[in-house]
């Protein structure tokens, strides 16, 4: 799974309400398939943070609403001890990637091709060129690729 190496999952809000009101559901009622269902099992037991000036509360009670500046607050996360810092949302990778926070980079590429949507750097912009490593791979049944690179270049 994915998430097995992760003690937090940092999102933004508009990913943050996509997310939660499924994930925790399906681990209640293992409604789907065991991988999908080890997923949500795994998701629903990580401490959330959620980036938000405009939530006024978040469900769980593992989760938390977070309105400080990201970077700082993952600085302070990186300093503690404990698992991975995950990110779960494609507007806190940017912001982060901007002030190379990122150590891994895990892209799950679907077998759809749609015309448009939000792109990774899009927002932000890339100072330099990042130079990756393929470090684990991970082809599902349905069609859907799962990729890990570490960041080489500093």
């Amino acid at each position: 799974v994915l998430l097995r190496s992760a003690g937090v999952i940092l999102f933004g809000r508009k990913t943050y309400e996509l997310m939660v009101p499924y994930w925790p559901d399906v681990a209640k009622s293992q409604s789907e398939d065991p991988a999908t269902n080890e997923f949500a099992r795994t998701f629903d037991s990580l401490d959330k943070i959620v980036f938000s000036t405009t939530l006024k509360s978040v469900a769980g009670n593992n989760t938390r609403i977070v309105r400080a500046n990201v970077a700082e607050e993952v600085l302070k996360l990186k300093r503690q001890p404990g698992k991975d810092i995950a990110i779960g949302s494609l507007s806190i990778a940017s912001q982060l990637s901007q002030h190379d926070l990122l150590d891994e980079y895990h892209f799950v590429v679907h077998p759809v091709v749609v015309g448009k949507g939000p792109r990774l750097f899009e927002a932000v912009g890339l100072k330099e060129r990042l130079q990756l490593k393929l470090v684990g791979s991970k082809i599902f049944r349905s069609g859907v690729v799962a990729l890990q690179y570490k960041r080489l270049s500093r």
